[in-house]
Parts: structure tokens; C-alpha cells; sequence
């Protein structure tokens, strides 16, 4: 043995160990997030069908007016005078998913106040680029949405007005 040994062992003499008493403790069930994901569930089988599809223009970028809102708002999303503040990414998302995501972004539009947001569903097979849209139109909350700006994503994008309870002269309604 070395001196360090030696003077370790002299320094640990009548150290007694501790005793290593294993206990697991289950993680407690997030019972609040489950809750919020039961009410999403809820709420997108209520507003979203899978069977309807909107009478959508054939011709020019995807988009959508409310009935009885300004139809100035659907410009001002093409122009971009809105800013989105919220951005929602559904790149490999399943289309059951996506429905979940897209009650969540409209809940934490309505909860921060937020008007615009801005959801990238991408191109690639096409099934979530049809299908938000149609979605969208169901949604009691969803003024208008236009397909994004380049700088936004473009075609694989759509901007998204929400209403937020303005008031009824906000959008156009009366």
C-alpha cells in the first residue's frame, strides 16, 4: 500500500457505510395533461370531419373567407399585414395528430390573445395539405386563411386569423 492509502484508510477508520435501501416511487400520473389531451380529442372529433371537404377555388393559392367576415381580411393575410406570432410545424405528422395539433395552436391563439398564426404542413404526399385546410373551415374560430408568403413557407404553408373575441365589428361581422 501507498502512503495516500495509508492515510486514507487512517482517515476512514469508524466510518460507518450507509446502507443503500432502494424504493422506487412510481411517476405520478399527469393527470392535468391527460385531461387537456381528452378535451383535444373531444374537440376535434366535434369541429373537424373527415368527410367534409369545402367548396375550395380550383385555380390560385389555397384559401378562405368566413361567411358574414370581411373579405378585405383574406387580403391582408395575402399581403401579409399580419405577422404570424405563433408558428405550428406538422412536417411527419399523421393526419389524427395533426387534428390534435391544430385544436392546441386554436386554443393557445384564443388563451394569448394571438390573431395570427402560421401552420407548415408541407407538400409531400399532399393528404395533411388538403385536409388542414378543410379542417380549418370547420373551425368556428378560423376568420380566414391564406396560403403563406415565401418567407413564411409558401406553398407548403398556410396563414391562419383566428378570432379571438374582439368584439363583433372586428372582422367584418355585424
Amino acid at each position: 500500500m501507498t502512503d495516500d492509502d495509508n492515510l486514507f484508510s487512517d482517515l476512514m477508520k469508524g466510518i460507518k457505510p450507509l446502507s443503500q435501501d432502494k424504493h422506487h416511487h412510481p411517476k405520478e400520473a399527469k393527470v392535468k395533461r391527460r385531461l387537456e389531451e381528452n378535451q383535444q380529442r373531444q374537440q376535434a372529433d366535434h369541429y373537424f370531419s373527415d368527410e367534409f371537404q369545402p367548396a375550395m377555388p380550383d385555380n390560385g393559392p389555397t384559401r378562405y373567407v368566413r361567411e358574414g367576415a370581411d373579405p378585405f381580411e383574406l387580403k391582408k393575410l395575402r399581403r401579409g399585414d399580419y405577422a404570424p406570432e405563433l408558428m405550428l410545424d406538422l412536417h411527419g405528422y399523421r393526419a389524427q395528430e395533426a387534428r390534435f395539433e391544430l385544436i392546441a395552436l386554436i386554443d393557445e391563439c384564443k388563451k394569448h390573445h394571438i390573431d395570427c398564426a402560421c401552420i407548415m404542413h408541407g407538400i409531400g404526399s399532399g393528404v395533411l395539405k388538403q385536409q388542414i385546410p378543410a379542417w380549418l373551415s370547420q373551425h368556428p374560430d378560423v376568420v380566414a386563411y391564406h396560403q403563406a408568403p415565401l418567407e413564411y413557407g409558401g406553398d407548403g404553408s398556410l396563414l391562419v386569423l383566428v378570432d379571438i373575441d374582439h368584439g363583433p365589428e372586428f372582422f367584418g361581422r355585424r
